[in-house]
C-alpha cells in the first residue's frame, strides 16, 4: 500500500509539471499569437517526437524527455549582413555558428512573412513574449496557494502548548522534549509555572497574547525576569508567574532559517527561553494571503539563488562523504519526486494534509521555475529579456547623440557565453540527479 501510494505521488507530480510546462510555453504561445508572430512549434518536452499535430501554422506535440519545452518563432535572430567574415581566428568557431545559425533563422523566413518576425517587433512586445512563460508559472504559483489558503489553511504555530520539557538539561533544544532529567537538573520554567500540553496561553507579562510570534517575543525579552503569565485549561482561567532562564539560540532569519556565519557555523544570541514548543495548527486565510506567501517563497528562492555555486559544491561534496544533503538545498526533478513519492506514502498524515503537501510543492516548483528563467542569462528567458532592453538601451543613446540607429541586437553574438551557461546546466542538472539516486534529501 505504502509502495503504490508513493508511486501516486510520483504520478501526480510528473503531471502537475508537466502542466506546469505546458502552460509555461502557453504563456509565450499566447502573446507571441496575438502580436502576429508566425509560431511554427509548440512542443512539450525534446528529443523524439511521440505526438504532433498540426493546426494552421503551428505543429503541437510532445517530445520523448519531459524535461523542458519550446516554443519556436520564425525570425528570432537578424539576417547576416552582407560581407561579414569572422573578425579573429580565436572567434571563428563561434562567429561561424551564429552566422549558420542566422542563415537556418532566415531559410525559414517566407514572402508572407514580412512584418510577422520576433526579431521585428518593437522590444516591449518581445518582452512580453518573453515574460509570459514565467508569469504563467507566477499565476499557476498564486492559484494553488490560494486554494489552499482558503481551503486547508496556513500552518500556522499557536499560543496552544504542543510540549514541556520537564527541566533543563545539557541537550536541550527545540526537539529534545523527551531527554531524561538528572538528579541536579532544574525544572524547566514552563514545567514549574504548570504548564503542560493543550493549555493555551492568553496572556504574558500581564498584555494579551494574539499569536505565537507575539508571544515568543516577550519571551525572548524576559530572561532572568519574574514575568506573570495566564493561560487556560479546560475552559479553566489560571495565573501563574514565570522566569524565563537566559539561553543560546539559533539567529533566524525571515523565512525561519538558521543564519550563519562566514565559517558555516550557526549564529546564536541570548534570549529568554522557557522550554515548550508551540501547537501548530492549520489556519484558513483570504485568498489574499496567497500574495504575501508567494513573495516570500519568491525572495527565499532568488536568496538560494544567490548561494547555488555553494549549495552545488557542497552537494558535490557530499557525494563522496559521508556527509548529509542540506534539505534546504537544490533538487532535480527526480528529487521532487522521491519528495513527493514520500509525502503521498505518510499513511499516518490525514489524507487532506498530504494532498495540500503536494499541491504546495507545486507551487513551490512553479515559483521556482519562474525565478529561474529570469536569470539574465541565455538560453534562459531571462537572456532573451536582457537583451531586448540593452537593444532599447543602444537604440536610444544612439537617438540622443543623433547617431543612426544601431538596429536589433543580435543575440547570436551570445553564443559562446550561450553554451557555455547551457554546459553548466546541463552539468549541474547531472550533479543534482545523481544526488537525488545515490543520497536524496528526505523530509519524513
Amino acid at each position: 500500500m505504502t509502495l503504490l501510494l508513493a508511486i501516486a505521488g510520483i504520478l501526480i507530480m510528473v503531471v502537475g509539471i508537466a502542466v506546469s510546462i505546458a502552460l509555461h510555453e502557453i504563456g509565450h504561445l499566447v502573446p507571441a499569437k496575438l502580436f502576429n508572430v508566425r509560431v511554427t512549434q509548440y512542443m512539450i518536452g525534446f528529443g523524439k517526437t511521440l505526438w504532433s499535430t498540426t493546426k494552421g501554422e503551428t505543429e503541437y506535440g510532445i517530445k520523448a524527455i519531459p524535461l523542458g519545452g519550446y516554443v519556436s518563432m520564425i525570425g528570432m535572430l537578424p539576417p547576416n549582413q552582407p560581407g561579414e567574415t569572422p573578425s579573429k581566428a580565436r572567434n571563428q568557431y563561434f562567429q561561424t555558428m551564429a552566422r549558420q545559425a542566422r542563415e537556418d533563422a532566415a531559410a525559414e523566413l517566407t514572402v508572407e512573412d514580412t512584418g510577422r518576425t520576433f526579431i521585428s517587433l518593437p522590444v516591449w512586445k518581445r518582452m512580453i513574449i518573453m515574460l509570459g512563460g514565467p508569469f504563467m508559472n507566477l499565476i499557476i504559483a498564486v492559484i494553488i496557494t490560494a486554494i489552499l489558503v482558503t481551503s486547508v489553511g496556513v500552518a500556522t504555530p499557536t499560543t496552544k502548548v504542543h510540549d514541556v520539557f520537564e527541566c533543563m538539561t545539557e541537550t536541550t533544544d527545540a526537539e529534545a522534549f523527551d531527554a531524561e532529567c538528572g538528579p541536579n537538573d532544574n525544572a524547566a520554567p514552563a514545567w514549574q509555572a504548570g504548564l503542560r500540553p493543550g493549555d493555551e496561553i492568553t496572556h504574558f507579562n500581564n498584555q494579551p497574547v494574539e499569536d505565537w510570534d507575539e508571544l515568543s517575543g516577550a519571551i525572548r525579552q524576559r530572561a532572568n525576569t519574574e514575568t506573570a503569565i495566564t493561560y487556560l485549561r479546560d475552559g479553566q482561567v489560571i495565573e501563574q508567574t514565570i522566569t524565563p532562564v537566559l539561553t543560546q539560540r539559533p539567529v533566524l532569519d525571515r523565512f525561519d532559517r538558521p543564519v550563519t556565519d562566514a565559517a558555516g557555523n550557526v549564529e546564536t544570541q541570548p534570549v529568554g527561553f522557557i522550554g515548550m514548543s508551540s501547537l501548530v495548527e492549520n489556519q484558513q486565510q483570504p485568498p489574499t494571503a496567497a500574495f504575501s506567501l508567494v513573495a516570500d517563497q519568491i525572495a527565499g528562492t532568488f536568496s538560494v539563488i544567490t548561494v547555488l555555486p555553494v549549495k552545488l559544491w557542497d552537494t558535490a561534496k557530499v557525494l563522496v562523504t559521508d556527509g548529509e544533503r542540506d534539505p534546504t538545498g537544490p533538487v532535480s526533478v527526480v528529487g521532487v519526486g522521491r519528495i513527493a513519492g514520500e509525502a503521498a506514502a505518510q499513511q499516518d498524515i490525514p489524507v487532506t494534509d498530504r494532498a495540500a503537501m503536494l499541491l504546495s510543492l507545486l507551487a513551490g516548483l512553479n515559483v521556482a521555475l519562474m525565478v529561474f528563467n529570469l536569470i539574465p542569462l541565455l538560453p534562459l528567458d531571462g537572456g532573451h529579456v536582457a537583451g531586448a532592453l540593452w537593444e532599447s538601451i543602444r537604440r536610444g543613446w544612439a537617438k540622443l547623440r543623433g547617431k543612426p540607429d544601431p538596429g536589433p541586437f543580435d543575440i547570436a553574438k551570445m553564443f559562446p557565453l550561450t553554451v557555455v551557461v547551457f554546459g553548466l546546466l546541463l552539468t549541474m542538472g547531472i550533479l543534482l540527479i545523481v544526488a537525488d539516486i545515490i543520497k536524496p534529501v528526505t523530509l519524513f
